[in-house]
C-alpha cells in the first residue's frame, strides 16, 4: 500500500531540464531515477523532456543513465509556437523504443490542434477571449471521450509576465466552471505562496497548498476574488490544516481538477509540504536535489 498522501501521488511532473533549472539531459534522467525510488517517490509524475531532445534522450539510455525499474515514464513536450509535427515526430522515435513508456504529451494549444493517441495537455492562451475559446475547445475534447487537460502557466518567462493571483484565479474558476481538469506549469517551486529569491532577485510565487485550496473553493463555485485571496493567503500551517482535514471525496476532487504540475526543483516543494505535515515516510531536503 502507498504511504503517499492521496493528495500528492504523481502530483511533481520532474522538469529538470526546463527553466530555470536547465538540468542536462543525462543527468536529469539519472536524478529522476533517483527521485522514483525515494520513499517519495510516489509524489512523482513523469519526466518531462522536449520533444526535440528526442534523440539526445536515447542516447542517455544507451549510456546507462536510466537505472531505474521498468521503462522511463516520459512526458513530452512542445512549447508554444512549436509546430505540431515536432511533436509528432519526437513521439514516433521514442514510442518505438521499449525502455520508455510515454504517459503524454504537451502542446500548445491552437484551434488547429489535431488529437493523438495518448493523453494531450494544450497550454491555454492568457487573454481572458482566447483563453475562454480554448476552454471551450478542450471541454469539447473531453465531452468526446479524449484525454485532454489545459495547461496554464504560472512563473514568468521572457514573453510572459508572472500571472498573479487575480489572473490565476480567473484561469481557476473559467476551467473549474466547464469541467475542465488542467495541470499548472513554472513557479510553483513552494508550498507556500511567498516572496523568494530566485537568481539573486526578490520575485512573488505561487504556492501548491494555496493552488489546491483555491482549487477546491473554485469547484465549489467561489467567485474569483474570494479564489484570489487564497491563492495569497501565506500561512502554510492554516493552509496544511485545511488540506489535511479534507475527506477523501474532496481531495479526489481536487485532484481529478488540478492533475499535476510542472517543476524544474522536485525536491524543493515536496520538502517544504512535508514539514507542513504532508509527506510520505520519508521526505527530500528543500533545496537537496539528488546527485546525478
Amino acid at each position: 500500500m502507498s504511504t503517499t498522501p492521496e493528495v500528492l501521488r504523481a502530483l511533481v511532473d520532474d522538469a529538470a531540464v526546463f527553466p530555470p533549472g536547465n538540468s542536462p539531459l543525462p543527468e536529469a534522467v539519472s536524478a529522476h531515477a533517483t527521485h522514483r525510488a525515494a520513499p517519495y517517490g510516489g509524489c512523482v509524475g513523469p519526466l518531462l523532456v522536449p520533444a526535440s531532445s528526442a534523440p539526445e534522450l536515447l542516447d542517455a539510455l544507451d549510456a546507462g543513465r536510466w537505472t531505474g525499474r521498468g521503462p522511463l515514464d516520459l512526458g513530452v513536450v512542445a512549447r508554444p509556437g512549436t509546430d505540431p509535427a515536432a511533436l509528432r515526430e519526437g513521439l514516433a522515435v521514442l514510442g518505438a523504443d521499449p525502455r520508455v513508456d510515454v504517459r503524454g504529451a504537451e502542446l500548445g494549444w491552437t484551434d488547429r490542434w489535431r488529437r493523438l493517441d495518448l493523453p494531450l495537455a494544450l497550454e491555454v492562451p492568457r487573454e481572458a477571449d482566447a483563453r475562454d475559446a480554448a476552454l471551450a475547445d478542450v471541454r469539447a475534447a473531453v465531452a468526446e471521450g479524449d484525454a485532454v487537460v489545459a495547461k496554464f502557466r504560472t512563473g514568468p518567462t521572457p514573453t510572459w509576465p508572472w500571472p498573479d493571483e487575480h489572473e490565476l484565479a480567473g484561469f481557476l474558476v473559467a476551467a473549474t466552471s466547464v469541467r475542465v481538469p488542467f495541470k499548472l506549469t513554472g513557479g510553483l517551486h513552494h508550498a507556500v505562496r511567498g516572496t523568494y529569491a530566485v537568481g539573486g532577485t526578490d520575485e512573488e510565487n505561487h504556492g501548491v497548498l494555496d493552488v489546491l485550496v483555491a482549487t477546491a473553493a473554485a469547484l465549489e463555485g467561489a467567485p474569483v476574488a474570494e479564489v484570489a485571496a487564497l491563492l495569497d493567503v501565506r500561512d502554510g500551517h492554516a493552509l496544511a490544516d485545511l488540506v489535511l482535514a479534507w475527506p477523501g471525496s474532496t481531495t479526489r476532487r481536487v485532484r481529478a481538477a488540478f492533475t499535476a504540475y510542472g517543476c524544474c526543483t522536485v525536491t524543493d516543494p515536496l520538502g517544504e509540504l512535508a514539514t507542513l505535515g504532508l509527506a510520505a515516510t520519508d521526505h527530500p531536503t528543500p533545496g537537496e536535489d539528488p546527485a546525478p
